[in-house]
């Protein structure tokens, strides 16, 4: 059966000022459609949230509205996401997702982690080493996320290192009721995806989490 995948691609005020959401879509896309997904981008984020009923596995590649001070989001969008996740879809939170959808209650709980403002950092964009848990290590053009807040258990797949020498998850998976929730902090921008050990770990994850359905 066909995996029908919606990807929520930062635009209009999920966008910002540093990540090329539509070219990092556009991978994603590709790399997906390539496991033979069927694939939709969507920009305009909270109207997708609110229509997800037929989504098998909704990959969020979106930045922080809250940023700039902008909150609030209509409750049909937050009832509609809760009951995908309450039926079992499947998640793929990608780089800074893990600072987006503050407006929706669950979203912080379902992804085990997020970016807190003043907290969390990256080091300088440059040259990663990923330590893969079942896999060979590769290394990818990106940023490394550091000192992100846990927001409950996780099953890490992937690690780098962070700055002074700790280790930070890359990559990692936890199952929400009946919905399997998987997370990749790399893909800062289009270079992410150049890396093959990349690619396939983003068709795992997807992969995985689909499984959920």
């Amino acid at each position: 059966m066909t995996v029908r995948t919606v990807i929520l691609s930062g635009a209009g005020r999920y966008a910002d000022p540093w990540h090329p959401f539509a070219e990092t879509s556009a991978r994603l896309a590709a790399i997906l459609q390539g496991i033979g997904h069927d694939v939709t981008v969507r920009e305009d984020v909270d109207a997708a949230m609110a229509s997800l009923a037929d989504a098998d596995l909704v990959v969020v590649n979106a930045g922080d509205t809250w940023r700039g001070g902008e909150r609030g989001v209509d409750a049909a969008a937050i009832a509609a996401f809760d009951a995908a996740l309450d039926r079992g879809v499947g998640v793929l939170a990608m780089h800074c997702a893990v600072a987006s959808l503050r407006d929706y209650p669950r979203w912080a709980g379902a992804i085990g982690a997020v970016w807190l403002p003043t907290l969390s950092f990256h080091p300088p964009f440059g040259r990663v080493v990923v330590d893969a848990r079942d896999g060979v290590p590769f290394t990818v053009e990106d940023e490394r996320y550091c000192a992100l807040q846990a927001t409950g258990d996780r099953d890490v797949v992937a690690w780098h290192e962070g700055d002074a020498g700790h280790r930070e998850p890359t990559a990692w998976r936890r199952t929400v009721g009946p919905s399997r929730v998987a997370v990749d902090v790399l893909g800062h921008d289009a270079r992410a995806y150049d890396a093959p050990g990349h690619a396939a770990l983003v068709a795992d994850l997807a992969t995985w989490a689909a499984a959920a359905r």
